[in-house]
C-alpha cells in the first residue's frame, strides 16, 4: 500500500527546493575546501534532483540542503571551529535517510562538480 503524500509535505519541498535553488551554489562557492560534507551535501543535490529518487527522500534531502544555504541558523556559520556543526548534524540525520538513494552516477557529478569549481569554473560548466 502506498502512503498517500501530504499536501503539506509538497509545499515544504517546494519551499526548500527554492532556497537551494537559489543559495546552494553560492554557500558551496563560499565554502569550498572548508566544509567536509561538501562532497555528500552536493552528491545528496543531485539525488534529490533525480526523477527517479522517491519524493520522501527528495523531500529529505532538500530539507537538509535548506538548512545547509540559511543565512542564519542555530550556530552561525562565521563561529570559529563551530560554524557548520550544526549544519553537519542536520546534514548527517538526512543523510542515513538519503544515502542509499545516492548512486554512483550522483558521486560521479558531485566529484566532478568540486573540480570544475575548485578550478574557478561555475558547476554547470
Amino acid at each position: 500500500m502506498t502512503r498517500q503524500q501530504d499536501p503539506d509535505d509538497d509545499k515544504r519541498f517546494q519551499r526548500d527546493s527554492a532556497r537551494v535553488e537559489t543559495g546552494f551554489w553560492p554557500k558551496v562557492r563560499r565554502v569550498l575546501g572548508r566544509v567536509p560534507f561538501l562532497e555528500d551535501a552536493i552528491a545528496a543535490y543531485f539525488c534529490a534532483r533525480d526523477p527517479a529518487t522517491p519524493f520522501q527522500v527528495k523531500a529529505i534531502a532538500m530539507a537538509a540542503l535548506a538548512y545547509f544555504v540559511l543565512p542564519t541558523d542555530v550556530v552561525p556559520d562565521f563561529v570559529a571551529g563551530l560554524g557548520y556543526t550544526d549544519d553537519a548534524a542536520v546534514f548527517l540525520a538526512a543523510w542515513r535517510s538519503v544515502a542509499n538513494h545516492v548512486n554512483p552516477d550522483h558521486r560521479r557529478q558531485a566529484q566532478a562538480t568540486l573540480v570544475r569549481l575548485q578550478s574557478g569554473q561555475t558547476p554547470e560548466d
